[in-house]
C-alpha cells in the first residue's frame, strides 16, 4: 500500500492503482494525506472541497465523498479501519513507508540527528528522491494550493540544505548544476547564489561566479530595490581578492570529520545558532535576535492542559508539532493573556527570537496585512526602500529572512485568513502562534484550541489573586456568588476584582448585589476602558445583519444547551445552521458537545446572553413574539411525534388549536427514531419550552407542550420534571380561562398524585378534570379521568365504587371507538372481577384485552395485561403460568426501561414465589421492586413489598428481621395516611 502527494496525487493498493471517483473524492484523499495520523476536522474538509461559499448540505457531501472513497480503497484491499471516523472528522492512518510525505519527513529527521555531514548529506538526498514534482500538482483547491506551496518550499529548504552539506564536502563540482536550477527557481535567495559562487570559485570559474553576483544584484535592485546582504557583499569581495580561506577542504577529511559546533549543521533549519561560521559567511553573523513579546501578565492562573497542548505542538521534536497553532475563544475568555504566557514559555525553543503583531481585528480599522508585513520586515532589519511594494513581494521576502532562523510569530486578534496568510513563514524552524475570535480553518497545517472559561477553581484563584485572601475568606459565599455572576469568564472577573481593589471599603457583598441584577450586569461589569459589553461589541461588529440577529434571538431562549435546529424557526429561514455556524466560527455561541444522538449542542455565556438579550430590546415584541412561536411550535411537532413512537400510553392528550411547524422529514426522522435517547437527551429544553411559552402568555402552546410530554414522564418515573411542568402550564391556563387545557393538566396530576398514594388529591383534581370536560364535550377525556378515579376507588378499598367507575369509563370508550382505552378499561374489568372471585369472567376480559393490545401492536400493552393475567393463573393454582407471563412482562418493561411497571412485575414474581414459600426467590424481587418503588416515591407498593418480606421472615422463624420489615411498612403506611390528611383542600381544581 503506497499513497503519495509529493508530485501528482498517487494511490496503489497492493500494485493496482486505487480508481478515485471525481474530483471530490480526490480533495478528500489529498487533505487526509496531508495530515496524516491526525484528526482532519470537517471544518477542514469542507473548505478543502468548496473555495468560495460551501451549500447548506456542505457536511452531508463531505460524508459522501469520504464514505465514497473508503469503499474504493477497501475495494482494492486497504483494510477497514484505514480512514476511521472522529469526533469531529477523520484520520487516515498510515505508516511513514506508506506515504511519501511521512517518508520524506523522516528522512529529515534522520538527517537532523545525524552526528556526521555525510551520513547528513545521504538522508537529506533520501528525503529528496521522495519527490515525484511540485506537490499536488493535478489537485484544484485554494486550501490544498496553500498546503502544496508550503510543501513546495520545504522541498526547496530541503534542497539547499543538501548542496550546503555536500558543498562543504567537496564536492563543489556535482552541486553546481543543482545550485543552478534553484537559482533559476528562486532569484531572490542569496543563500543559493552564496553556495554557487564558492562552488564556481572553487572550480576555477571566478568570471562566473562574479557573473552570478552581478545578475542576483541587479535583479534585487531593479525588482526589489535593495542591496545585496553585507554577507553576499563580503563574499564577493573576498572572491575578487581570492581569499584562500574559500579554498575547497580536503573531500576525504571533510567525510571523516565529525561536526563541530557551530560547523556544516549551520546550515540546517533545526539549527539553534545564532551565527553562521561556514567557509561562506565566516566571521559574519546575523542581526540580534527579535524579542518583541508584550509583558507577562504577572496574575496568571491554571490553564496547564491548554498550554501543555501549546507547547507540545511547538516542540519541533514533537511528532504531532505543528508549524501554526490557533487559540480560539469568545469574548473576554482570555486568549491573549494565554497565548502571550505561552510565547514567553516556549522562548527557549526559538532562539533566533519571538515576533509580535496585533492584527486588531476587532477594532474599528483591522491592520492591513501588507503593513503588517512593513512592519515585520523592519523589525528584521530591511527599512525605508528596501521595503518591497507589492505584497505578495514583501511576503517574499519575509520568508526568505526567516528560512534559515527559528524564530516564533505571534499573531495577536486574527479575524480571517487571508488577513494571516501572507504573514506565515514556510521555514520550518519557525512557528506561529494566533490568536482569534474566529475560526481559521483555512490555514495549511493550522491546529486549533478552544479557549473555554477558566474552571471554578482557576477563577477562585485569579479572583482571591486579585482581591486578597483574607477579604474573600471573610465573605467566602459572596465570592462564589460574584464568580457565578461572572460566569468565571476571566475579563469579567478582572473587571469585578478591579472594582474591590479600587473601592476597598466596600464588603463583597455590595458588589455582589450590584451585579446580581441581570439587567444591571453588563453595566456594572465596566472599569476604566474594560468592558464585557464593549468587549461583545467588538465581535458583533464584525457579523452579518443575520448573525446580530439570530444572537439577539437566541439569547431570548434561556440559559439552555440548545440543539443546532433552533436558529432556523427563530429566522424563519431554512439555512439557520449556516448562520449559527457564523456565530460558533465568532466564539459567540459554543459548540459545547455532540450528544448522545450524535447531534451538536449549542449554549451561550451568560453574559453573553445578557448582551443577546439587551440587543433584542429595540426589536418590536410581535416579532419576537413570532420567532418564540415558530420555535415551541417545532418542538411541540417533534415532542407529538417522538410521543407517537413511545410504547402506548394514554396520557397523550388530543391536539388543541397551538401550532404546530414541522422540520424536514429527514431532520425529524434523525432526531426522533430513538425517541426515548431524543426525550432523555431534551428533558430540560423540554421544560424550558414550557416555561418560555408560560413567560409569554402562550397558554394554548404551554399546556399541550406539557401534556405531550406525560407519556415520557409516565415511562421513565420522572415525576418532579412532570409536576413541575404541569403546575406551570396549569397556572397559565386558569388564569387564561382555557377549559380544555385545565382539564388535561387536572388529569395528569391526578395521574401522578395516584402513583405518588396522594389519594385526595387526585380524587379533586379528576373531579376537576371531568367537570370541565363534560363542559367542553371532550369523552374521551372523561373516560380516562373516571378509568383513574376507579383506581383511587380500587387501592382505597371501595370495590362496587371501583367496579361502577370502570363500566362507566368502558362504556364512554367503546362508544367513541378508542380502542386504546378499551383495551385499558377491559384489563380493568378483568382485574375488577378477579378481586370478586369471578375466575372464568376474569379471564374473559384479560384475554380480551390482550387480543386487542396485540391487534393495536401495543407491547406495552400487552406486558401490562399479562402482568395482570398472572394473579388469574396464581389464584388457579398454576405458579408457573404466572411465572411465564411474569417473565414476558418483565423482558418488555425492563426493554423499554419502565422502571415502575418492572417494580409491579416484581411484586407480582414475588408474591408468586411467596405462595410457593420460596422465601428466597421471593425475598430477591421484593427487595428489588421495593427500592424501584421506594426510588419513585411509591410509598403505597414498598410498603406492601416490606410487609410481604416480613411475612415471609416470620413464616420462616426469622422474627428480628420480620419485625424490622413489618415496622417499615407501618411507617410507610403512616407517611400515605398523613400526606392525604394534609393535602390543601382549598384548591380542588389545582392541586
Amino acid at each position: 500500500m503506497k499513497f503519495g502527494l509529493l508530485g501528482p496525487l498517487h494511490a496503489q493498493i497492493a500494485e493496482r492503482a486505487v480508481q478515485l471517483n471525481g474530483p471530490r473524492q480526490a480533495k478528500m484523499l489529498a487533505a487526509l494525506l496531508i495530515d496524516a495520523n491526525r484528526i482532519v476536522s470537517m471544518e477542514r474538509l469542507v473548505a478543502v472541497m468548496w473555495d468560495s461559499a460551501a451549500p447548506a448540505t456542505a457536511v452531508r457531501q463531505v460524508q459522501d465523498a469520504v464514505s465514497g472513497l473508503r469503499r474504493n480503497l477497501v475495494a482494492c484491499g486497504a483494510p477497514r479501519s484505514l480512514i476511521s471516523t472522529r469526533r469531529g472528522g477523520y484520520e487516515m492512518h498510515l505508516a511513514p513507508a506508506q506515504l511519501d510525505l511521512l517518508e520524506f519527513e523522516h528522512e529529515r529527521q534522520l538527517a537532523g540527528r545525524s552526528a556526521a555531514p555525510l551520513d547528513t548529506a545521504v538522508a537529506l538526498r533520501r528525503a529528496l528522491s521522495c519527490w515525484r514534482g511540485n506537490a499536488l500538482v493535478d489537485v484544484s483547491s485554494r486550501v490544498l494550493e496553500i498546503d502544496a506551496a508550503r510543501l513546495n518550499e520545504r522541498r526547496a529548504a530541503t534542497h539547499k540544505e543538501c548542496l550546503a552539506v555536500e558543498l562543504d564536502l567537496g564536492r563543489h563540482r556535482e552541486v553546481i548544476d543543482e545550485l543552478t536550477d534553484l537559482l533559476r527557481e528562486h532569484p531572490y535567495d542569496e543563500d543559493v547564489a552564496q553556495h554557487l559562487m564558492v562552488a564556481l570559485y572553487r572550480c576555477g570559474r571566478q568570471g562566473e561566479a562574479l557573473q552570478v553576483y552581478e545578475r542576483l544584484r541587479r535583479t534585487l535592485a531593479d525588482e526589489l530595490g535593495v542591496d545585496p546582504t553585507p554577507a553576499l557583499q563580503a563574499l564577493h569581495q573576498r572572491i575578487l581578492t581570492g581569499d584562500p580561506a574559500l579554498t575547497a577542504p580536503d573531500p576525504a577529511q571533510a567525510r571523516a570529520a565529525a561536526p563541530a559546533p557551530n560547523s556544516a549543521a549551520a546550515h540546517r533549519p533545526s539549527d539553534t545558532s545564532s551565527e553562521r561560521p561556514d567557509t561562506v559567511a565566516a566571521g559574519l553573523t546575523m542581526a540580534l535576535p527579535v524579542r518583541q513579546l508584550p509583558l507577562d501578565v504577572p496574575d496568571f492562573v491554571g490553564r496547564s492542559a491548554a498550554l501543555a497542548e501549546i507547547a507540545g505542538l511547538l516542540d519541533g521534536e514533537a511528532p504531532n508539532r505543528a508549524p501554526v497553532v490557533v487559540v480560539v475563544g469568545g469574548p473576554g475568555v482570555g486568549k491573549s493573556c494565554l497565548v502571550t504566557h505561552a510565547a514567553r514559555l516556549a522562548r527557549g525553543s526559538f532562539p533566533d527570537g519571538q515576533l509580535y503583531l496585533n492584527l486588531a481585528a476587532t477594532s474599528d480599522e483591522p491592520r492591513d496585512p501588507g503593513l503588517m508585513l512593513a512592519e515585520a520586515l523592519r523589525a528584521l532589519s530591511i527599512a525605508g526602500s528596501a521595503i518591497p511594494n507589492a505584497l505578495s513581494e514583501r511576503a517574499a521576502l519575509y520568508r526568505s529572512l526567516l528560512v534559515d532562523r527559528r524564530m516564533l510569530v505571534v499573531l495577536d486578534d486574527a479575524g480571517h485568513a487571508d488577513q494571516v496568510l501572507p504573514l506565515l513563514p514556510g521555514a520550518d524552524g519557525c512557528a506561529v502562534l494566533i490568536t482569534s475570535r474566529t475560526l481559521l480553518t483555512q490555514l495549511p497545517g493550522a491546529r486549533h484550541i478552544d479557549l473555554d472559561v477558566l474552571s471554578p477553581a482557576e477563577a477562585r484563584e485569579l479572583f482571591t489573586g486579585i482581591v486578597g485572601r483574607q477579604r474573600v475568606e471573610r465573605e467566602p459565599d459572596e465570592a462564589d456568588a460574584i464568580l457565578d455572576c461572572c460566569g468565571n469568564l476571566p475579563l469579567a472577573i478582572r473587571i469585578a476584582s478591579g472594582k474591590l481593589t479600587g473601592r476597598p471599603a466596600w464588603s463583597l457583598r455590595v458588589l455582589r448585589e450590584r451585579i446580581e441584577d441581570e439587567s444591571r450586569r453588563l453595566a456594572e461589569l465596566r472599569i476604566g476602558d474594560l468592558s464585557v459589553r464593549a468587549s461583545v461589541e467588538l465581535s458583533l461588529r464584525l457579523l452579518p445583519a443575520d448573525a446580530v440577529r439570530a444572537l439577539s434571538l437566541l439569547g431570548l431562549l434561556g440559559a439552555y444547551t440548545l440543539p443546532g435546529w433552533v436558529v432556523g424557526p427563530l429566522l424563519d429561514r431554512s439555512d439557520g445552521e449556516q448562520v449559527l455556524d457564523t456565530l460558533v466560527d465568532a466564539s459567540l455561541v459554543r459548540l459545547t458537545a455532540t450528544d448522545a444522538l450524535g447531534e451538536p449542542r449549542y449554549r451561550l455565556h451568560d453574559l453573553i446572553r445578557t448582551c443577546a438579550v439587551e440587543i433584542a430590546a429595540p426589536l418590536a415584541t410581535a416579532d419576537k413574539r413570532d420567532a418564540i412561536v415558530r420555535v415551541l411550535s417545532v418542538w411541540l411537532d417533534l415532542v407529538r411525534r417522538g410521543t407517537d413512537r413511545l410504547p402506548g400510553g394514554l396520557l397523550a392528550a388530543a391536539h388543541g388549536s397551538a401550532p404546530r411547524r414541522a422540520l424536514p422529514d429527514a431532520v425529524v426522522e434523525r432526531l426522533i427514531a430513538d425517541a426515548f435517547g431524543w426525550f432523555d437527551t431534551e428533558r430540560d429544553n423540554l421544560l424550558g419550552a414550557v416555561k418560555l411559552a408560560v413567560d409569554w402568555g402562550l397558554d394554548e402552546l404551554a399546556w399541550e407542550l406539557t401534556a405531550g410530554t406525560a407519556t415520557y414522564y409516565d415511562h421513565r418515573c420522572l415525576y418532579q420534571d412532570w409536576q413541575h411542568g404541569h403546575r406551570l402550564a396549569l397556572d397559565a391556563a386558569q388564569a387564561a380561562g382555557n377549559a380544555p387545557g385545565t382539564s388535561v393538566l387536572l388529569r395528569g396530576l391526578g395521574q401522578l398524585h395516584i402513583y405518588q398514594d396522594e389519594f385526595d388529591r387526585a380524587t379533586r383534581a379528576l373531579e376537576s378534570s371531568i367537570e370541565l370536560c363534560r363542559d367542553t364535550g371532550d369523552k374521551r377525556g372523561e373516560a380516562l379521568s373516571v378509568a383513574m378515579l376507579s383506581t383511587v376507588s380500587r387501592v382505597q378499598g371501595r370495590d362496587d365504587e371501583a367496579l361502577e367507575r370502570v363500566e362507566q369509563a368502558l362504556a364512554i370508550a367503546v362508544g367513541e371507538g378508542d380502542r386504546h382505552i378499551e383495551a385499558q378499561l377491559s384489563c380493568s374489568m378483568g382485574v375488577m372481577r378477579l378481586m370478586q372471585g369471578e375466575l372464568d369472567e376474569a379471564e374473559s376480559w384479560f384475554t380480551g384485552a390482550l387480543r386487542l393490545a396485540e391487534a393495536l401492536h401495543d407491547e406495552h400493552r400487552v406486558a401490562v395485561v399479562l402482568r395482570r393475567f398472572s394473579r388469574l393463573h396464581d389464584r388457579r393454582g398454576d405458579p408457573d403460568a404466572a411465572l411465564r407471563c411474569l417473565r414476558q412482562a418483565l423482558a418488555t418493561f425492563e426493554e423499554l426501561a419502565d422502571e415502575r411497571c418492572t417494580g409491579y412485575a416484581l411484586l407480582e414474581v414475588g408474591r408468586v414465589y411467596a405462595g410457593q414459600n420460596d422465601r428466597d426467590r421471593a425475598g430477591r424481587a421484593l427487595e428489588r421492586a421495593a427500592g424501584l418503588f421506594h426510588r419513585h416515591g411509591d410509598l403505597q407498593d414498598e410498603a406492601t413489598c416490606w410487609q410481604l418480606i416480613g411475612d415471609l421472615d416470620a413464616a420462616a422463624g426469622v422474627h428480628d428481621s420480620a419485625s424490622q420489615h413489618r415496622e417499615r411498612a407501618g411507617m410507610l403506611w403512616q407517611a400515605i395516611g398523613e400526606m392525604n390528611q394534609t393535602a390543601d383542600p382549598a384548591r380542588p381544581s389545582s392541586p
